[in-house]
């Protein structure tokens, strides 16, 4: 099989992983409307090119909060990525490295903290879920800055899981053996399951559904870390972002996975961009799977992108290997897509590449 899209990985990965990790990774909420729309929403836009532009040299490269990468394509945090290979977070960390890109470490992940610092060059920033016990949260975020992560990624869109009908009828729980890594010291049980999915009560159980705006500000007092807000769905929230102090969003719905039947993330985009005028970075997760993806955001006022299904489908296929090979098929596809729209430099994508 030659492998030349996203979804040429996903075909082989899914023909590799069992049946519960395949509909643990790609399901989504419901009936998963929104899952499918976070895709859809790009096939409804489209592109003005430009010609007799001098394209013969591209500048692909972006800084997000004054750390340089070399696409505006960052991996995405998802959870447990030794289902898909034994390597697992460690293989993602060591492909993000060789790609000059940001990896985005999640906490329910099977390897620790140190190991994929140790495995990286001073790109892994830390998606955080606060716990109802706060001191747990707060010594995990020690042993982050310990570990050399560059920001933290703050979830907000979860203060319960939303349903995801697959892993109910999968009894979805971690393969014997495996582990939420991170934390060990405080969370030793396995994900049990009691009336729903192992994860949607692992969930219920431990983290913090009163967690509010004013939490930034806790957050804020116990580190030094910029700190990202994950999962703004409105200008309304891009806003309330920027008063307590966000460094940087990412406008998300945690991949369809929570509220079916909400919008697009990139729907969304142009509203936050508008709301929040340059005041922070905005990033964007949710259906990236072509470079056409990555520049229609940039071009709606994306700084840059998140991808986490597509690496996982890599993963799954080839390891780390595999993980890199994704990475270079969005980078030859956005490099191709700006050059075929007469444009040289990412700083030069803009709203006029839209076709009104």
């Amino acid at each position: 099989m030659t492998l030349l899209t996203v979804s040429d990985f996903e075909k082989l990965a899914k023909e590799k992983l069992t049946q519960a990790a395949y509909d643990y990774y790609s399901s989504g909420a419901n009936e998963e409307i929104t899952l499918r729309e976070n895709c859809d929403a790009y096939k409804r836009i489209f592109l003005k090119y430009r010609v007799l532009s001098d394209v013969s040299k591209r500048q692909l490269s972006t800084e997000v909060l004054s750390q340089k990468i070399s696409m505006p394509l960052m991996i995405a945090p998802t959870a447990f990525h030794k289902m898909a290979n034994e390597f697992g977070e460690v293989a993602v960390a060591k492909a993000a490295t060789k790609a000059g890109t940001i990896m985005i470490l999640s906490t329910l992940s099977n390897s620790s903290v140190e190991e994929v610092t140790a495995a990286s060059e001073g790109n892994i920033w830390f998606q955080l879920y606060v716990f109802k016990d706060r001191e747990v949260t707060i010594n995990l975020i020690k042993r982050v800055e310990n570990a050399g992560c560059k920001a933290l990624v703050l979830t907000v869109d979860a203060p319960l899981l939303g349903l995801r009908e697959r892993d109910v009828r999968n009894k979805f729980t971690l393969p014997e053996g495996f582990t939420v890594k991170n934390l060990e010291p405080y969370y030793k049980e396995k994900l049990s399951v009691k009336t729903d999915s192992g994860i949607a009560g692992y969930f219920s159980e431990n983290l913090d559904p009163s967690l509010n705006w004013k939490d930034i500000e806790w957050l804020k007092s116990n580190t030094n870390l910029p700190i990202v807000i994950k999962g703004i769905g409105c200008k309304e929230d891009a806003l309330l972002a920027v008063q307590y102090g966000a460094d940087a969003i990412v406008v998300s719905n945690h991949g369809g996975r929570q509220l079916d039947t909400c919008r697009a993330t990139i729907d969304v985009l142009p509203e936050v961009a508008d709301a929040v005028s340059g005041k922070i970075e905005i990033l964007l997760d949710g259906g990236i799977r072509r470079g056409t993806d990555i520049l229609k955001a940039l071009a709606f006022g994306a700084k840059a992108v998140l991808t986490g299904r597509p690496v996982l489908w890599g993963l799954a296929a080839d390891g780390e290997k595999g993980v890199s090979s994704v990475l270079d098929i969005f980078r030859n596809e956005f490099d191709l897509a700006m050059t075929l729209c007469g444009c040289d430099s990412v700083n030069k994508i803009s709203k006029d590449m839209i076709a009104k």
